[in-house]
């Protein structure tokens, strides 16, 4: 598991054992794998890159190849426990579409991001650049992110459209961040539900 994938170790406290799960944006499908092996979920992962479609396979993982900016048609309403998208929603042009779509087939959606208002970021950008850290890994000129966001702007975007926050964890590092996480970390991991 590489450095800052601890968020891995937050979902599996949010997941219960033998849930169906869906991943959007798997990668090489290790959170899967990872899900499988301890809570023994039924999971399926979503990857439109096709080497990571050939890495999940690999690792055991079923996946579909889907383009998520066009949404989840082929999934059933409620059908999932759990829709997750780890360190992926930055990377999404339609934010509040795939937003709606996890909660539409899942019960609860699971998002993780770097958030773009940590203070080493800040400090980046004061300093004349764009910051390039363990949560956002990429130089402005390759980076797959769509969407810069903090966890203030993704706490007003849920109140704004609905989406209940039930848990917020934020970290800098492995360290668990209390106050002032807008400032003080560098990812955060949310657990959403639709509003009743």
């Amino acid at each position: 598991m590489s450095a800052y994938r601890y968020d891995y170790e937050v979902i599996t406290q949010w997941i219960s054992p033998g849930e169906k799960v869906l991943d959007l944006g798997c990668g090489d499908g290790s959170l899967l794998k990872h899900l499988r092996e301890v809570r023994q979920v039924q999971g399926y992962g979503v990857e439109n890159d096709p080497d990571k479609l050939i890495a999940c396979t690999r690792n055991g993982v079923n996946v579909i190849q889907i383009d998520m900016e066009k949404g989840l048609a082929g999934f059933e309403d409620g059908f999932f426990d759990h829709v997750i998208m780890s360190l992926s929603l930055q990377a999404m042009h339609n934010t509040l579409g795939i937003l709606a779509e996890m909660l539409r087939v899942g019960r609860e959606a699971v998002v993780s991001f770097p958030n773009f208002g940590y203070w080493r970021h800040r400090q980046a950008i004061l300093n004349g650049r764009m910051p390039v850290s363990e949560s956002l890994p990429h130089q402005w000129f390759n980076t797959p992110n769509v969407r810069f966001f903090t966890i203030s702007d993704f706490d007003a975007l849920c109140e704004m459209n609905g989406i209940v926050v039930h848990e917020r964890l934020a970290f800098d590092g492995e360290t668990v961040i209390v106050d002032e996480p807008n400032f003080l970390a560098s990812v955060a991991v949310y657990r959403l539900g639709r509003a009743a």
